[in-house]
């Protein structure tokens, strides 16, 4: 097998990088759009209780339906491609950054936000210079969920022509070639290793001001 490997590797490495920056770019598109949801949506919910069963519940419901069923169903509505596999992986990533961004927020301690009303912060300057440096640690953290969730999940976006890493393993499967499941699954596991890393280090530049108060 190891022949395999290394003769896949040898005169595919080509085809490898292309499906690779496919797999990329399909995971960045969907954790942004759902960041871009979630984060909003989060801290409107983190208001109150009602608010966030309202936001909360329909995304947790989606949750539950596994990604490649969403896949299928969105087929006869936007058909096959690069489209229905971003938006099957974007619900699949809004709960966990909805969730997070609703604890952010809620764990900001009211003496903190007092202070800075009684210093002459307006609401506005509250929120942006108080609560959100707060709630970052935990958004992040659901960001960094959803990330490698989103990266695992985009594997089945090559059921209908997506692209990506996920050629190799469906080709594997269809071929009944163990070398080609091999190097799918391990290049999976490294991209998402080294997202998660490289979101490991951003994050700890963007809160490197938690280190100083420490």
């Amino acid at each position: 097998m190891w022949n395999d490997l290394a003769g896949y590797l040898q005169d595919n490495w080509q085809d490898i990088l292309v499906q690779l920056q496919d797999h990329l770019l399909i995971s960045l598109c969907a954790l942004v759009v759902a960041c871009l949801i979630g984060i909003p949506l989060g801290y409107f919910a983190s208001k109150s209780d009602k608010s966030e069963r309202l936001l909360t519940v329909p995304f947790q419901m989606l949750r539950v339906v596994p990604s490649l069923a969403i896949l299928v169903l969105l087929i006869p509505i936007m058909g096959t491609g690069v489209l229905p596999a971003v938006v099957a992986l974007t619900i699949l990533a809004v709960p966990p950054v909805l969730l997070n961004t609703i604890a952010g927020f809620r764990q900001v301690p009211d003496f903190m936000t007092e202070c800075g009303r009684g210093i002459g912060l307006t609401e506005r300057q509250v929120l942006w210079k108080v609560r959100v440096p707060l709630a970052l640690p935990l958004i992040f953290a659901g960001v960094r969920t959803a990330l490698v969730e989103v990266i695992a999940s985009a594997t089945l976006a090559a059921k209908i022509g997506a692209g990506g890493l996920g050629e190799i393993v469906f080709t594997g499967l269809g071929l009944n070639r163990a070398d080609l499941l091999v190097i799918g699954g391990v290049l999976i596991a490294l991209l998402s290793l080294g997202c998660g890393f490289l979101f490991d280090l951003m994050t700890g530049y963007v809160l490197r001001y938690k280190k100083a108060v420490a």
